[in-house]
Order: structure tokens, then sequence, then C-alpha cells
């Protein structure tokens, strides 16, 4: 049954829901990359005020839609790597050479320290994930085999079998360098040679040997470099700012060779006398610091990072992590916290089963069965999203529970052995020391969450639903009747509110701007202020707010959808001469102030500080079925 109802949107067409999805983005040229992960599109976004995150949310096929970490991320299900290649026929988007050209635009792009990591890695990592995942699941059932003695080391079956599973972390460097050239913006073939030469089998026979090493007198500090990661990635970075810097210096009849020959000769040797000795060194430290702090009390360090998994995942910034546990898999062969993982998925499926068993919402049911049955192979964003986050209570019952598995996880020492998906087909990643502990603390963690949320329950059910104003309400007044001003407050038939500055009305035919002019965002009137305040002019919430200041969404408490919009254009000062007073989702009360703006400074950068003002949900006849609060952000 529920395999049939998969989430909003499951039958939507991909190409359409693409199409759809790319527009509100603000279209291609607004787009400077675009990567997928299991769950959810991940959008580097040249200009965030042309991105409509109200009309991404409520696309159907759309789970949700945030802006975080420095990226625009559409989460779409397990439907996303066929939404992801539609991209490929609607745009240049995905294009090789398109994408080299906007990350030499955009790498010295907005955001902190953490966004820029988040991004770099997530960029890097995600398109390795699907093979090291296979390739982790056959390791742990090769592992298997061999302590059941049903397969021995030395039969040709298990030496083919483990090649399979090995080759992806052997060549890591070489694969990596194929991504990392595609994020920095370097060539990709001769990001590759260099991989291959600092892995090539007599240099790492020279390793092995453990003889003195030198480069025309200079002494060479040779490490293993198979299956390691920040090397290459610390070179591939350096590679692509010499190559900038190289195609300037030569002729463009000579450029395709001069340029990639200076490459490879300069950057093969800076890699194994410095950067990789250096990128090493600290791989190891890392490393050991982690593995020290995991030693030092693994049960609270199991329990926290466990609890706190799923709230790295919402906000994106779980790819942090992905470098960690990668690099311990390479200096040390497993990753404690990697297994963490485990029980943080899967008390997101005892959550998302009890709200199944315990909702008397038709509609909730199904979208909690499926999303259960998807969290079960490592999918939990659809969960997390569209039911736990969204009822709050299951959420947290959820991260309590993943905190007590996680705690028998730290006990037990369990580790994962490969990269991979935490589900139960990826079980096999985690075998070995710990496996026993591992396994107990994910079914606990799911026993756990599951009880836990039948006890403390949610305001979900359809006798439980508040009874306060749903966004969906709309106003049913004729649009044909025109507002009327009366005293300081507006009249449009059954809709009384207060002015919400001190100004000269005018009507909104009388704007410049044909989107309010022409009434298509809604029925008002406009003001040309004399102060620079803005108040409430009605109880109610606070529907949507905007970095750049100059626009505001108010849900009254009886119903209207209410839009007060500073100025023309205004939203191009990015902010400049704006003060939001309020957040998305504050209660307010008429007369509280909600924006402060410089009247005389907006004016003398040349645009008009004249204000519509408007109900954006005037329904002609009939009551729409759903909200039409978004504002023109003009």
């Amino acid at each position: 049954m529920f395999s049939t109802l998969l989430l909003r949107g499951i039958f939507m067409n991909t190409k359409e829901l693409a199409s759809n999805i790319l527009k509100e983005v603000g279209g291609e040229s607004n787009v400077a990359s675009l990567v997928h992960c299991a769950t959810r599109l991940r959008f580097k976004i040249v200009d965030i005020n042309k991105v409509n995150m109200d009309a991404l949310n409520k696309l159907d096929g759309v789970i949700t839609a945030i802006n975080s970490a420095g990226q625009v991320q559409v989460v779409i299900g397990n439907r996303v790597s066929d939404v992801y290649m539609e991209f490929g026929s609607l745009s240049s988007i995905l294009n090789e050479n398109r994408r080299s050209n906007q990350n030499d635009e955009t790498n010295e792009n907005k955001g902190n320290l953490l966004e820029k990591l988040v991004d770099v890695v997530s960029s890097i990592f995600t398109p390795l994930l699907g093979a090291m995942a296979a390739s982790g699941v056959l390791k742990g059932i090769l592992s298997i085999l061999t302590a059941l003695n049903w397969l021995s080391p030395t039969q040709n079956e298990y030496i083919i079998l483990s090649a399979a599973s090995d080759s992806i972390f052997y060549f890591l460097p070489v694969l990596l360098a194929i991504t990392s050239s595609r994020k920095f913006g370097a060539n990709t073939f001769v990001s590759v040679s260099i991989a291959g030469a600092i892995i090539y089998p007599s240099i790492q026979a020279l390793y092995a040997s453990g003889q003195d090493v030198s480069f025309f007198g200079i002494p060479v500090i040779l490490m293993k470099y198979t299956g390691s990661v920040l090397p290459i990635i610390l070179c591939i970075w350096v590679t692509s700012y010499l190559e900038k810097k190289l195609k300037n210096l030569f002729h463009d009849s000579v450029r395709n060779i001069a340029t990639p020959f200076l490459l490879v000769t300069i950057m093969v040797p800076l890699t194994l006398m410095c950067i990789g000795p250096v990128s090493v060194t600290a791989s190891t430290a890392v490393a050991d610091v982690f593995v020290g702090i995991y030693k030092f009390n693994p049960i609270i360090a199991g329990a926290l990072f466990a609890a706190f998994w799923q709230i790295f995942v919402i906000f994106g910034v779980h790819w942090g992590f992905v470098t960690l546990f990668i690099n311990d898999l390479s200096i040390l062969g497993r990753s404690y916290l990697k297994a963490a993982t485990g029980p943080a998925v899967f008390s997101q499926s005892g959550a998302l089963l009890a709200v199944m068993f315990r909702t008397k919402d038709e509609k909730m049911k199904a979208l909690a069965g499926a999303a259960f049955i998807t969290s079960l192979f490592g999918i939990t964003e659809p969960g997390v999203y569209g039911v736990t986050l969204k009822l709050k209570k299951p959420f947290i019952c959820a991260v309590i529970a993943a905190g007590c598995g996680g705690a028998i996880v730290g006990y037990a020492q369990s580790s994962a052995i490969s990269m991979g998906m935490t589900s139960l087909l990826t079980v096999p990643i985690f075998y070995g020391p710990g496996f026993t502990g591992f396994i107990l603390g994910c079914l606990i963690a799911f026993v756990a969450s599951f009880v836990l949320t039948l006890i403390v329950g949610f305001p979900n059910t359809a006798e439980e639903q508040p009874s306060e104003p749903a966004a969906s309400t709309s106003v049913n007044v004729s649009k044909n009747e025109s507002p009327k001003v009366v005293g300081d407050k507006m009249i449009v038939a059954d809709q009384v509110l207060s002015l919400p500055l001190k100004g000269e009305i005018i009507t909104l035919e009388n704007v410049d701007d044909n989107v309010f002019s022409s009434g298509a965002v809604g029925d008002g009137i406009a003001i040309i202020p004399t102060e620079g305040r803005v108040y409430a002019p009605t109880n109610g919430v606070i529907a949507h707010t905007y970095n750049s200041g100059h626009a505001i969404g108010l849900l009254s408490d009886n119903g209207a959808e209410i839009l007060i919009h500073v100025g023309i254009d205004t939203i191009q000062l990015q902010g400049k001469h704006f003060t939001m007073h309020v957040k998305e989702g504050d209660r307010v009360t008429e007369g509280q102030l909600l924006i402060e703006f410089d009247k005389e400074a907006i004016i003398d950068a040349g645009y008009q500080v004249v204000t519509p003002f408007v109900i954006t949900n005037i329904a002609a006849d009939s009551v729409p079925e759903t909200s039409t609060l978004t504002p023109h952000l003009s």
C-alpha cells in the first residue's frame, strides 16, 4: 500500500519537476553549480535574491527547500538522481566546460568558512558515495564469509571479489582528482595524471623500501598515498590556481601543450616533496585527535554524535564529517564516528512507524508509512522534513533514542570498515569488533524512539488539530469591491486593517509597477510614506521576511494574507537602509513595529519609496485551495 503512496508528487514527470525547480531558483544563469546526494539537489546560486523559496516549497514533488550552508538545498527523496539528470536536457548546468567557467567566477563566493567547507566537501564526495557504498557492502560481505569459513582469502573467487571491493579505495586519489578538478576548475585529465603519478607502482615501491629519496638533491619524504584523501584535494586546489596563471603566459597556439606540460612537471614533484607529506601528517594528527577523544569516553562521544547527527543532516553540515570518516578509514582502516550514525538513522525509522500507527490523519499516515520504508534504506530526509521535524515531538523523541543507541555503540567501540549510507542494506560495512554492539544500539534506538513517540504523542491527529488559522485560509471577498480608507483604516469588504505607515494614500493603479498596478498580487492601496517605519496593521503571525528587509508578509488572525512592500525594486539594495525587527513565525499585535527604513537614503539611491499594502488572498467567487501569499519581490 505505502509503496504506491510514496510522498507527494511521486507520479509527477521528472522533467516537468526539474523545469519548475529551475524556474524557481532563478533560471540557468543563476545556477553556478549543481550536485545531488541521496535525497536532495544542492544548488550553488549566483544571486540568492532571485530564488523563490516559497514557490520551491510549494512545488509538487518537492518535500522541502532550504537555504543552508551556502547552498539552496531542494529535498526530492529517492527520485533525486532522475530529477538531477533532467537538468542535462533542460540546460547546460551539468556541462563540464560551463561548470569550470562558473567556478572561475564564483570560487570567491560569499559565506563563512563553514559554508565554504561544506560546499567543497559535498561537491567533491557526493559523486563517489554510491560506488563507495557498493564497495563497502561487498567488503563487509567478504569479511562475514571468511569469518564463517565459507570463503578463503586464497581462493580465486575471494581475490577477484576483493579487488572489486578495494579498487575504489586504492585508487581513491584518482577519483578525487576528477571530482576536485570539477569543483576547483582545473583540467581533469591533467589532475588525473598527477594523481596517478603519486600512486604509481614504482613510487609506492620506493616508499615500501624505506630508502632515502631525493629530487635533484632535494630530499623527498615519501608517504603512502593509495586511499588517501587530503593530499590530492590540496594538490588539485593548488593546480587550479597555477593553471590559471600559466594560461596567461602562453599564446593560444602552444597553450594546450605548454600548460599541461608545466603543470605535470611542477605539481608531481611538489606534491611528493611538500603537499603530500604535510597533508598526510595533518590527516594522521586529526585522526589521532578524534580517536583520542573517542577512547577517552566512547560512551559519551557515541551518544552525543548519534543524537546530533540528524540535526547536522537538517542543516546540510554533515558533509563536514565525511572527510573525517574517509580520513579515519585511510589512516586507521576503520571509523568509529561513522558507526555512531547508525542509531541516528534507525531512531527516525522508529518515530515514523509510531506516527503511522498513532495518527488518525490518513494523509499523514500514508506519508509516515512511505517515509518509514525509505528510512530503512538510509534515506531519512523525507521522513524528517515531512513528518518528525514537522510534528516536533517525534523528532525530539528520535534524538533522545539515538543518543541512547549511540552510547551503546560507543561502549562496544563499533566501527565502519568502509563508507556507505547507513541502512539495512549496508549493515555489513560495520562488521568486525563491536558488530553485536552496533546491531544492539540500532535496535534499541529504533524501539526506544517508537515507544517514546507513542507515549509522548503529537498534535496531528484529526481531533487534535490546533485551532489557530492555517496558512491556506482564504478571505472570501469580492475582488470587485474597491478598498476604502477611513481615517487610519483600510476597509475591503469585511476586512478592516490599520494603515501600516503614515503618508499619502494613492490607488494601486498609480503604482509604477505592472504587477502591483494590475492587481496581480492582490487588492489594496499604496502609501507614499512620510516616515520610515512600518507597523503591524492587525494581530497575526509573520508569514514571510526577507534578508533584504524591504517586504514582509503577515497572516492575520482572521485569515487575511497581507503583503507590505516598501518601495519599488528596492530588493536591489540587498538590505541596505532597511532594519527588520521581527522574524518568520513571530506573533505580532496591531501597531507593533515591523520594519524601519531610511526613506531619504533610499530616494537618494534612485528608488521610489511608494509602498503597496495589499491582501493577497482575495477570492473572486470561491475559496482557493492553497495560500496565495507569494510576495512579488521587486
